[in-house]
């Protein structure tokens, strides 16, 4: 048998061996060719999640679209009549709820961006400081997020309610004339009911952003130490730029969230009274008493436009910074 030593002996030249060992050190960065196998793995690890998106995202997009430029009762093909622009006429000039709707989300957006998104930062900077118990208010400030929106309402439903709720109770007032309505009275409704979406999207941003902290440097908190830096401008010049990726991901979520916003209205009054949103719109035309399928799309491909406008425009302008 041979030795390691007589295998690794080059051959003599002009041999056989000497002529495969030069083939081999001309190419080595050669990539072996997939196999039928490989190939059949690659076309159904990237052909189901494609097929699976088109299903229900891109086809439906692409209906709900064309759809919008119709007139249908959702009951037969045959039934559908082209409408041209008169569902979006409707929308923006007859319908009285659809620019409630649009402040209301406008709203939502600014609530989630100047309130939920910096507490959420905030609960991550303080238990990132290795605090006792930490995990365990992690859990406790997480456990919202594991919850349905729909199920989030109902729960802030009863801490609301007018006579019996939690909140009313606290103030003295529960079962007394000086009640509040919280949900019920069309001022004070839709704070409520941020004030319960916040609840959900802080756990949400915290937790992204502890991971973000953990992924952090810890070289360049020291060296803005050594410089004379406090905590603040360490964190503000260093450690929250550092989180650029993090960041955009967090804009992005406030956008969708403050957008897609439905299970909490809904819960509560169906989005109506005070609660009016462009999603409860959409629910209401598509599934509601005087179904409309065509206003319904409309509206929906309304929050498709508003949807993606701030998030390309955002995400273009970051990118082309860290281009530059």
């Amino acid at each position: 048998m041979s030795t390691p030593t007589e295998l690794s002996e080059p051959a003599a030249p002009g041999t056989r061996g000497s002529h495969k060992t030069a083939v081999r050190q001309a190419k080595p960065g050669r990539v072996k060719r997939l196999s039928k196998r490989d190939k059949v793995v690659l076309g159904i690890m990237v052909g189901i999640p494609t097929l699976i998106q088109l299903a229900f995202v891109w086809i439906p997009t692409l209906l709900s679209v064309l759809l919008s430029f119709a007139r249908w009762n959702g009951l037969s093909l045959s039934d559908i009549r082209a409408a041209g622009m008169a569902n979006y006429t409707y929308a923006f000039t007859d319908n009285p709820a659809f620019w409630p709707a649009v402040q209301h989300n406008i709203l939502w957006l600014l609530f989630l961006a100047v309130v939920a998104t910096p507490l959420g930062l905030l609960l991550a900077v303080l238990l990132d400081q290795q605090i006792r118990g930490s995990k365990i208010y992690q859990s406790i400030f997480f456990v919202p997020v594991m919850l349905s929106l729909a199920l989030v309402g109902i729960i802030w439903q009863l801490f609301y309610q007018k006579d019996n709720g939690l909140l009313n109770f606290l103030l003295g007032t529960a079962g007394t004339p000086q009640a509040v309505d919280w949900f019920g009275n069309s001022s004070v409704n839709i704070w409520a009911a941020l004030i319960a979406a916040t609840w959900r999207h802080a756990g949400y941003v915290m937790i992204l952003y502890l991971a973000g902290l953990k992924g952090v440097d810890a070289s360049l908190k020291e060296a803005a130490s050594l410089d004379g830096a406090n905590a603040t401008q360490t964190f503000f010049r260093i450690v929250f730029p550092a989180m650029a990726p993090i960041n955009i991901v967090i804009v992005v979520i406030t956008i969708i969230e403050s957008l897609r916003a439905f299970d909490v209205v809904w819960v509560i009054n169906k989005g109506t009274n005070g609660l009016e949103l462009i999603s409860a719109l959409v629910i209401t035309y598509l599934i509601g008493e005087g179904q409309s399928i065509g206003i319904g799309s409309a509206f929906a491909v309304i929050l498709l436009v508003i949807s993606l406008v701030p998030i390309t425009i955002y995400l273009s302008r970051t990118f082309r910074k860290e281009k530059f």
